[in-house]
């Protein structure tokens, strides 16, 4: 009994996203999302999520994008986003995959991560070139050969945070499954 008390008083407990180097500068649940205008990969054209919002909740998804190699983790995510398109249409406008990186390869590397692939409606792929757009939120991955810290957030109709789910590692990623959940309580 004793040494199983001595195991459990040490044990590691997790640590709060802010002793984990992520900011609590984030906006939280329902505080409004600052908005964006971000180009859209593939075209010449930009995105302005607080157009998006103006019609109904928004899924705002911020990949690792390019931090010098395409990240497995994110197109995976990508992958089961694009395949469940038809489920999220659903329940939400548009959801918005924000790849990030360094501007000067940017638009070559995000072009390479869709593939030749169309994206299928709700999906749509912004780029945050020099990731202006993950440092306003506090979502920055200030750590050499890093970007962003994966991340998602449920923008209600009102541009306020509904939910969000922000990874201090790599892995940890929404799944379509939270975020159709979270999609359904609005």
């Amino acid at each position: 009994m004793c040494c199983c008390q001595l195991l459990i008083s040490v044990a590691p407990t997790a640590l709060p996203l802010r002793a984990q180097g992520v900011s609590q500068r984030q906006p939280g649940i329902g505080q409004r999302a600052p908005d964006f205008e971000l180009p859209l990969v593939g075209e010449k054209a930009f995105l302005n999520l607080r157009d998006e919002y103006r019609d109904g909740p928004v899924v705002v998804i911020v990949l690792r994008g390019y931090p010098g190699y395409q990240c497995p983790i994110c197109k995976s995510q990508f992958n089961a986003l694009v395949n469940r398109a038809k489920a999220l249409s659903a329940e939400t406008k548009c959801v918005v995959l924000v790849y990030t990186g360094k501007a000067d390869q940017l638009e070559k590397n995000s072009k390479r991560f869709i593939g030749s692939r169309k994206l299928p409606h709700p999906i749509r792929v912004v780029r945050d070139d020099d990731m202006q757009m993950v440092s306003e939120w506090g979502i920055r991955w200030q750590e050499r050969n890093q970007t962003a810290y994966p991340a998602t957030f449920v923008i209600d109709q009102n541009g306020r945070v509904a939910w969000k789910k922000v990874s201090s590692t790599s892995a940890g990623r929404s799944t379509v499954e939270e975020i159709l959940r979270e999609l359904r309580k609005l």
